[in-house]
């Protein structure tokens, strides 16, 4: 949430999150011979000693109240549980140390971004992406040569999109990195995704499934054989729910294979496959081989198209569980999507468990959301305003939540178990089903977007577009 207490990338750079903390300090002057910085500080000719020792440069010390100052500092600064300290010098290991701090902020993904004048470096955080960096361009080529090299990759090919990986080992713990490549007008723009290693962690109890919604989702994945699909758009979880599947399936007498792409976890006990196109070894190509290892559960990173699905449906009838997700906008278009890969409805009727559609949510922070009266501007075009919707909550902005409004991320799912009388409507290539969903009670993405509103768990702008939905 921005607001006074913004600091430029350019000065916010000058100082690490530790520095920032540590010494109570935050820039927000630069001049060719002197950086001013605002401290809550009772000792300020000690400070600038120490300061000026630490940075070599001419420095004006401004007293700043404590409330002041935490606000500067939460808004801009993430404080991170690592004792490292973490210098940020484009010379000096810069990759190494980008890595790290973007773990210890919590960052998915990191987007270095070549512009005319300047560089940029954005975490997403939270499901949003914040500049946090800004690189010189005449260092920028360099450090894109140093990911490239890291990463496997053609660091002369610069016309061309590229996709390699990056294992990082610190004293905390290990991770990967998905790096992918992209030639733009200024130069090339290089995503990196920061892949957990290990699912251990990983628990369907703490996702955000109701309790009803997990004891429909275990009836389906409990089931010897059959397909079970969760869909969503990028970045909405579906393999950390598959993953806490996998976890919880995973016994000493089961055999389990996986095609990914990439591999996002680790889990011990399960026989994980890295996807890989360019030698002809696809989803369709791995799924053949799979069917001859003597499989009882099957996860398909995705299902893209008519062979993928079409194998997953044959691995289905032959007796395996397939776990697997696919791009859908809701848990029923999902048949729509299948049918219009050329799927059959009889086959889809006779395979599909149970289907699902999940979103991250981010949840508001309780120490300062602030209640509000329901007013229709706020609202989708012809939404019908729930009874208990009383009030809606505002994301305002604390030391907390680093003035974002919002702390944390919760799934919010949308089930549908494909009953008997479900399989008839598939069948007959019926797609109205509200009166099915009635009968069994089941709460649609839309319907847990507004019992999250409800509960003050979020906020209406958050889950707009779901309140936006037909069902």
């Amino acid at each position: 949430m921005d607001n006074l207490f913004n600091i430029p990338v350019a000065l916010k750079q000058l100082i690490t999150a530790n520095q920032a903390f540590h010494h109570r300090i935050v820039p927000v002057e630069k001049s060719e011979d002197k950086i001013v910085f605002k401290t809550d500080s009772e000792n300020l000719h000690e400070l600038e000693q120490e300061l000026q020792v630490l940075f070599g440069y001419g420095l004006k010390l401004e007293q700043e109240t404590s409330t002041t100052l935490q606000s500067y500092l939460s808004l801009n600064y993430r404080q991170t549980t690592t004792t490292e300290t973490q210098e940020l010098n484009f010379k000096n290991n810069f990759l190494q140390q980008l890595l790290q701090t973007a773990k210890d902020y919590g960052s998915s993904d990191i987007h270095l971004e070549p512009y005319e004048d300047r560089c940029r470096v954005r975490f997403r955080l939270d499901g949003k992406l914040k500049e946090q960096f800004s690189i010189a361009s005449i260092e920028y080529p360099q450090i894109i040569n140093q990911i490239k090299i890291q990463a496997g990759l053609d660091i002369s090919q610069k016309r061309l999109s590229q996709d390699g990986r990056i294992t990082v080992k610190s004293s905390n713990q290990d991770f990967d990195i998905r790096v992918s490549t992209l030639p733009t007008l200024h130069g090339e723009k290089i995503v990196l995704r920061i892949l957990k290693r290990d699912a251990e962690e990983v628990s369907l109890t703490d996702l955000g499934f109701t309790k009803k919604e997990l004891s429909l989702y275990l009836e389906g994945i409990k089931k010897p054989n059959g397909i079970v699909l969760i869909s969503g758009p990028t970045g909405s979880g579906k393999t950390t729910t598959l993953y806490g599947t996998l976890k919880l399936l995973n016994q000493e007498s089961t055999n389990i294979l996986t095609i990914e792409d990439p591999i996002e976890y680790t889990l011990a006990g399960i026989n994980q496959v890295q996807l890989k196109e360019d030698i002809g070894f696809d989803f369709p190509a791995a799924l053949r081989t799979f069917l001859r290892q003597d499989p009882d559960i099957i996860m398909v990173g995705e299902i893209r198209d008519e062979k993928t699905a079409t194998m997953a449906i044959k691995a289905a009838l032959t007796g395996h569980l397939v776990l697997s997700t696919i791009h859908t906008n809701s848990a029923w278009s999902t048949v729509s999507r299948l049918i219009d890969m050329g799927i059959p409805p009889y086959l889809i009727s006779s395979t599909l468990n149970t289907s699902v559609a999940q979103r991250l949510v981010r949840k508001l922070c309780d120490d300062c959301k602030q209640p509000a009266g329901i007013e229709k501007a706020i609202l989708p075009p012809g939404f019908k305003v729930p009874s208990k919707m009383i009030q809606h909550f505002l994301p305002t902005g604390c030391p907390k939540c680093f003035h974002t409004g919002y702390r944390g991320r919760k799934a919010i799912y949308e089930i549908i178990p494909v009953t008997k009388s479900l399989e008839f409507l598939i069948k007959e290539n019926e797609f109205q089903i509200d009166n099915f969903l009635k009968e069994k009670n089941l709460s649609t993405l839309k319907i847990n977007a507004e019992r999250m509103i409800i509960a003050g768990e979020t906020s209406i702008e958050e889950v707009y577009s779901l309140l936006n939905s037909e069902h």
